[in-house]
C-alpha cells in the first residue's frame, strides 16, 4: 500500500477504536468480530484471523473468528500439543511461519495444517493482558511468504487494540459469555455436520451465511438452532 493508504488505515484504526470504546461495555464478541474483518481487509496477504485464548498450559478457546479455517488451525495446534499460538501465548510476542511446507519447529501441526486447510503463511502476536491473562492475534494467509514487515507493524497494532478490549471484558461477566457463545456455536456447527453431512468449515459457513442474511448475531442463530433441536423440557 501506498503512503495515503497507510494512512486510511490508521484513520479506520482510529474510528474503530472509539466504537470499541462505546461498545465493549455491551458485547466485547461482536466488537472483536469487527476488528478481526478489519485486520482481514487491511493487513496485507491476510485471509483469516481469530483471537485465542489461554484457559490452561496447553488448553485454548478460540474466542472469535473470521473463517472455519483459523478457527481449525487453532483447534490443530492444541490436538498436537504444539504450534505458533502456544509458543505466543507464553513465551513470545511474535511468532512467524513463512511457510508451512518447510516449517520445522512444529512438523506434526503444521503438516495437519497443510492437509486439511490452504493456509501456508501464519503470523501470531502476543496479547498483552493484565492479572496473568495470555492470548493470541492470529493470521492466516493461502500464500507462501504472505507478511512482510508492513504486515507485521500493522499487527501489533490490532494486536493490541485487541489486548485493550479483552482486558476490558474480563473485568465484568462480557469474556465467559463469549466464551460460552464459541461452545454454543461449536454445538451448532456438530449439529449441521450430522445432519446434512458436512465438514466443520461448510457447517460455520453456512451459520455465517444464515447471519448475514438474518442480520441475526451468528451466536444467536446458532442457539437457536440448538435449542430447537434440543429444546428444554416443562
Amino acid at each position: 500500500m501506498g503512503t495515503r493508504g497507510d494512512g486510511d488505515v490508521y484513520v479506520k484504526m482510529a474510528e474503530l477504536v472509539r466504537d470499541m470504546s462505546a461498545k465493549v461495555p455491551e458485547d466485547p464478541t461482536d466488537v472483536l468480530q469487527e476488528l478481526l474483518e478489519s485486520a482481514v481487509l487491511h493487513i496485507p496477504g491476510c485471509a483469516y484471523a481469530s483471537i485465542t485464548t489461554m484457559v490452561g498450559r496447553n488448553e485454548a478457546a478460540t474466542a472469535v473468528t473470521t473463517h472455519a479455517y483459523a478457527e481449525m488451525l487453532d483447534l490443530l495446534q492444541v490436538t498436537h500439543g504444539e504450534g505458533p499460538f502456544l509458543e505466543a501465548a507464553s513465551e513470545t510476542e511474535f511468532v512467524h511461519i513463512p511457510d508451512l511446507r518447510s516449517e520445522v519447529r512444529w512438523p506434526r501441526f503444521a503438516a495437519a495444517a497443510c492437509d486439511r486447510t490452504p493456509v501456508r503463511s501464519v503470523a501470531i502476536f502476543q496479547l498483552y493482558i493484565a492479572r496473568g491473562g495470555l492470548g493470541t492475534l492470529n493470521l492466516y494467509a493461502d500464500e507462501p511468504h504472505a507478511f512482510d514487515d508492513e504486515a507485521r507493524d500493522l499487527g501489533y497494532v490490532y494486536a493490541s487494540h485487541a489486548a485493550v478490549v479483552w482486558g476490558t471484558a474480563r473485568r465484568g461477566d462480557q469474556f465467559r459469555s463469549a466464551l460460552a457463545s464459541r461452545d454454543i456455536i461449536g454445538q451448532a456447527k456438530g449439529m449441521l455436520m450430522e445432519r446434512f453431512g458436512i465438514d466443520a468449515v461448510q457447517a460455520f459457513d453456512l451459520l455465517r451465511r444464515l447471519s448475514q442474511d438474518t442480520n441475526v448475531r451468528l451466536a444467536d442463530i446458532a442457539a437457536e438452532l440448538v435449542h430447537k433441536d434440543h429444546p428444554a423440557e416443562d
